[in-house]
């Protein structure tokens, strides 16, 4: 017995000294390689989204003039107001896919505001967010009171709104010498400190309403992540049940973010009319789609797996760059949303991916 003891002792000393040998050189590679896991699942949105400025610069010199660059954000100022929209009701656990119709119907009222009724610049706009603040109320009562699904009852106002925008005018689209349905002519026209909100640029440079979209995300990232109503609100997007036996009024908080959504929306509205000069009945529906694709994509800008507004501009941003860029590339424009597509998805997909890669190695 004796004997045989060193060689067991032996055997067990030469089996322990391997992995001591082995984990100092491991580890430090592991980490490495997980750290630049994490930094691709944080930035490969904004890798995507810069590798995509380098190649249309490259492609086209004209595409880095700093009008170009801001002629992109403000094409894409509307759709990212309405996409933060989203991303509110979205962080409430919510969809609001009504958005698009309400800055159509906010755009149509501002119009009749001006041309028809002859109120000035401040009472169309203030007619516009009342009618946004109506329309969210109507879609917070109907979710909370009702009991209605999210989507189903923000679907409900989609065409609610789309309906009634046309009833006034008969279905025309609104501008001075339009003839209404009891055969009375338009006199009004748009006043210039109006038509300033959409086609203004500050110091021959930066548009208002990038600057408007500008001051709309600081204010909304400071609310949503810094204030005790943003926490509510991503507490009842997380669990509702939860944070109602926590004490929090859940009901109010949802109709809150919905009104929220719908002064934002109809804010975009009236950059619409602004910019165009009219009521046109067939601006702002079309923006949904995308306004819901940049909140989607939110979630994977620095890896934050959530609806945030930072997230949304960057998604909007996303979406104008590469749209811009095709453009000035001559693509096919049957062929944009198609690539637009296969991009989002691409990038959605390396992102979370990598996100998920992490959390198993972890």
């Amino acid at each position: 017995m004796k004997t045989g003891s060193p060689r067991v002792s032996e055997a067990h000393s030469d089996h322990d000294s391997v992995p001591v040998d082995a984990v100092p050189a491991q580890v430090p590679a592991a980490r490495s390689k997980l750290a630049w896991r994490e930094y691709l699942e944080r930035s490969g949105m904004l890798i995507v989204l810069a590798v995509l400025v380098i190649v249309f610069t490259v492609k086209e010199p004209a595409f880095l003039n700093v009008d170009n660059l801001f002629s992109i954000l403000q094409a894409v100022s509307i759709v990212a107001l309405l996409g933060i929209g989203v991303t509110i009701t979205l962080a409430a656990g919510g969809f609001d896919l009504s958005v698009g119709s309400v800055a159509a119907s906010a755009q149509m009222a501002a119009s009749y505001v001006l041309i028809v009724w002859h109120g000035s610049a401040l009472a169309a706009v203030v007619a516009c967010v009342v009618l946004g603040a109506a329309a969210g109320l109507f879609n917070g009562l109907l979710i909370t009171r009702l009991r209605v699904p999210d989507q189903l009852a923000t679907l409900g106002t989609l065409f609610l709104l789309a309906g009634l925008q046309l009833i006034p005018t008969g279905g025309r689209s609104l501008a001075t010498g339009t003839v209404l349905p009891d055969g009375t002519e338009t006199t009004g026209t748009f006043p210039d400190a109006f038509l300033a909100l959409g086609r203004l640029r500050l110091f021959d440079v930066v548009p208002v309403p990038v600057v408007l979209l500008a001051v709309l995300t600081v204010i909304a990232c400071i609310v949503m992540e810094t204030t005790r109503w943003g926490r509510v609100i991503y507490a009842i997007g997380g669990n509702e049940t939860a944070a109602r036996l926590a004490g929090a009024p859940t009901a109010r908080y949802r109709i809150a973010a919905y009104v929220a959504s719908g002064v934002i929306a109809s804010l975009g509205g009236v950059l619409i009319a602004a910019r165009v000069g009219r009521g046109d009945v067939s601006a702002g529906h079309s923006m949904l789609l995308d306004a819901v694709a940049a909140a989607l994509v939110g979630y994977a800008v620095w890896g934050a797996k959530r609806p945030n507004v930072f997230g949304t501009v960057v998604g909007a941003v996303f979406v104008g760059v590469l749209l811009n860029g095709l453009t000035m590339l001559n693509a096919p424009y049957y062929m944009q949303d198609f690539i637009k597509g296969v991009l989002l998805v691409g990038a959605l997909a390396f992102t979370f991916s990598v996100g998920r890669d992490t959390t198993q190695r972890t």
